[in-house]
């Protein structure tokens, strides 16, 4: 039986990467993931850098591939702007969805609005889906705490050092310290539908 020829390399870089073939790539990409506009700009930016990266080991002409780079990124951007105000990209949706699942992971609101700000949110589209729709904070630090089996989910009554651990585990994840002092007081039972509640909504 021959062996299957194994593929040797890096697939050819062929042509510079058009309008119509980035925009086909950013269609995909939302057809798969949520993004914001600076967000799915960046995803179609790295498809263009691996071309060139493609295109200058194999030895085509620099300035040709300069030049390429260049058009992709004016066509990049006006393929962005156009998908957002066709609504395929919504940032405030994006910001809301991402948002309400960070908290119900136990993220804390400093930790969301840094993760928002690092896929392309502005400062005030966030500012502004959070004043819709408040997060709860308690409920995330719960989560937090959950995960941790710390707090009101410890196995055992924590004593002061397993407190202070976890109020340190809390600061650094976000919280403030009367956030975290009422997650670590709460009972369990009372955590537990604190949690429920939050999930429901």
């Amino acid at each position: 039986m021959q062996k299957r020829q194994e593929r040797r390399g890096p697939p050819p870089a062929g042509r510079a990467p058009d309008a119509a073939r980035l925009r086909e790539a950013a269609l995909q990409h939302l057809a798969r993931f949520a993004a914001t506009e600076l967000g799915l700009a960046r995803v179609l930016a790295r498809r263009v850098d691996r071309w060139a990266r493609r295109a200058e080991a194999e030895g085509q002409d620099r300035e040709q591939i300069a030049a390429a780079i260049i058009q992709a990124r004016a066509d990049i951007a006006e393929i962005a702007r156009k998908l957002t105000e066709a609504g395929a990209v919504d940032d405030a949706a994006f910001a809301a969805s991402r948002a309400r699942r960070l908290n119900q992971a136990g993220r804390s609101q400093r930790a969301i609005r840094a993760h928002l700000a690092a896929r392309g949110v502005t400062p005030d589209t966030a500012e502004s889906v959070l004043e819709e729709a408040p997060l709860d904070e308690l409920a995330a630090a719960l989560g937090q705490l959950k995960r941790r089996r710390a707090g009101p989910f410890a196995a055992e009554p924590p004593d002061l050092a397993a407190r202070m651990k976890a109020m340190g585990a809390l600061a650094r994840a976000g919280f403030s310290q009367d956030i975290a002092s009422r997650a670590l007081d709460m009972a369990r039972e009372e955590a537990e539908d604190r949690l429920i509640a939050a999930r429901r909504g």
